[in-house]
């Protein structure tokens, strides 16, 4: 602590103190364009590999992973910290309580008629089964626009004492899990609608009423075939622990700057339980990391306020983000000019995927609030200056905008894909396999320093170095207008052929649905 703080003292002055100008009177976009070259130019990959490195070191000395309440993330906050105070933020810890939790099986055998192994994933916050699991005979809920949501898609007695197979879309899992264990079931399996492996979470341990897994698109439809075939037995091991802990979001901001003009961005650092989280997220808290330890350099004073925050327990379902943002009085969120989110910026199979703030691509949720598709064009915009290619994907709210866009704060960012699936259009566009998820170790232990792919990590590092640049001096773009935003992309659009295929890879973090 007082090494950190006489550390401060020695800080570049630009970020307390205003610098001397070389010209007559502030120009926003002059020095925005000045700043944003500057940081592009000197925030690198090959920079921010260096905290890649310490994250994976990290989680080597704490039993493998950063998540959220373990000693894995609180090292990881606490290096974060010391680097920001050091380079002259002023910096601070956003602590809450939460639940924890580890999952400690995940097994799933069909035992009858034709024994065979499967594999399920177990929601966050699940009811557990007993050691060695339950068996019970599967029932599968008939498919329909809103699978499993209401009590009538339960025949009276079907379902009692059985295993639910419920497609996923329509309602979240919490609501198809209680819907199953009031028709009498025992336990709920919850298929994937999408190519991929399903990760989900029940929102709250109050939501949990049965045990409740998630398995592939392919698997349920192999496990409804057998089903429509004849009685299928099937075993089901899920255990979980769950216990109250606190974690902590780091949040930095410049000394100076306009904070009625507060310019926010931000990633989560938690890693699940399964390994180093190093793609998924320290991929992007390096990126940021980088980029802030950058601006501290640049001896420029920003005109507005920048803020940078590092958030715990998104794996758990944003639980940092929302903690941080419910704590907001109306007055500092409406402080808040815009929002931009990085998570899983370097995946090895990447795609490069720009949220979508205007909706042009039709794909899932609507558009963002107000100023989201400028933030969208700006990023666009400096992409196509560097001719890199670029998809639309959409606000599905499974990372950590969420919040901000829920309280209406414009919001953005870049993405590069998690278990969604390659498409031949998207590997002849990136590179790549087709064919292959963006990230195969997308929630594994094998999602280490060899999981990075850092010409993505490099790319998407100049993104977030060029949006400071911009946004730190002036927010002139974000009063540009929607409809030229839009329009502009339509061009886009009927120029390349990207018919927005990305727009349904949105990163399924721990998703409610």
């Amino acid at each position: 602590m007082a090494v950190a703080a006489a550390t401060a003292l020695a800080a570049p002055l630009l970020l307390s103190a205003s610098s001397a100008s070389a010209h007559n009177g502030p120009d926003p976009a002059r020095d925005a364009a000045k700043l944003s070259k500057k940081l592009v130019k000197e925030a690198s990959g090959k920079d921010a590999y260096k905290h890649l490195k310490k994250f994976q070191a990290i989680a080597d000395s704490a039993g493998g992973h950063r998540a959220a309440g373990s000693l894995g993330h609180d090292a990881s906050t606490a290096y974060v910290y010391s680097l920001l105070k050091k380079a002259g933020y002023d910096v601070s810890y956003d602590t809450f309580e939460f639940t924890y939790i580890e999952t400690q099986a995940e097994t799933l055998k069909v035992t009858a008629p034709t024994p065979r192994d499967s594999e399920v994933k177990a929601m966050s916050y699940t009811k557990s089964t007993p050691k060695g699991g339950i068996e019970a005979a599967l029932a599968v809920v008939p498919v329909d626009a809103t699978t499993g949501c209401e009590p009538t898609d339960y025949a009276a007695g079907a379902f009692t004492g059985k295993i639910a197979l419920i497609q996923r879309g329509g309602c979240d899992f919490a609501t198809k899990q209680q819907m199953a264990a009031g028709a009498g079931a025992v336990a709920a399996i919850v298929s994937n609608n999408t190519e991929g492996a399903l990760s989900g979470t029940l929102g709250d341990p109050a939501a949990a009423r049965i045990p409740t897994g998630g398995v592939t698109q392919a698997e349920g439809a192999k496990l409804a075939a057998e089903a429509a075939a004849g009685p299928v037995t099937v075993s089901l091991d899920i255990r979980q622990l769950q216990e109250k802990r606190t974690t902590r979001n780091v949040i930095a901001e410049t000394r100076g700057g306009n904070a009625a003009n507060t310019v926010m961005l931000g990633s989560h650092l938690d890693s699940v339980t399964a390994g180093a989280g190093i793609n998924d997220n320290a991929s992007g808290s390096a990126g940021l990391l980088e980029v802030a330890l950058e601006l501290a350099k640049s001896r420029e004073k920003p005109a507005n306020k920048v803020r940078f925050a590092w958030w715990s327990a998104e794996e758990l379902g944003l639980l940092g983000a929302e903690d941080y943002v419910q704590g907001l009085s109306p007055e500092q969120a409406a402080q808040i000019k815009l929002y931009l989110n990085f998570d899983m910026i370097a995946s090895p199979n990447f795609g490069q995927f720009v949220y979508d703030g205007d909706d042009s691509d039709g794909v899932g949720a609507g558009p963002g609030p107000e100023g989201s598709a400028q933030l969208e064009k700006g990023i666009t915009d400096f992409l196509d200056s560097r001719d890199y290619p670029h998809e639309g994907t959409d606000f599905s709210g499974r990372s950590d905008y969420g919040p901000f866009i829920e309280v209406g704060i414009p919001s953005g960012g870049t993405f590069t894909g998690a278990e969604g699936i390659k498409t031949e259009a998207q590997a002849a566009k990136f590179g790549g396999e087709a064919g292959v998820a963006y990230d195969p170790c997308y929630h594994a232990a094998c999602d280490n320093l060899d999981n990075i792919n850092k010409e993505a990590f490099d790319v998407n590092i100049d993104v977030i170095a060029n949006a400071v640049g911009q946004y730190a001096h002036d927010l002139s773009p974000l009063t540009a207008s929607a409809k030229t935003a839009a329009s502009a992309k339509a061009e886009r659009t009927g120029a390349d052929g990207d018919t927005g295929v990305g727009a349904s890879n949105a990163h399924e973090h721990e998703s409610r649905a």
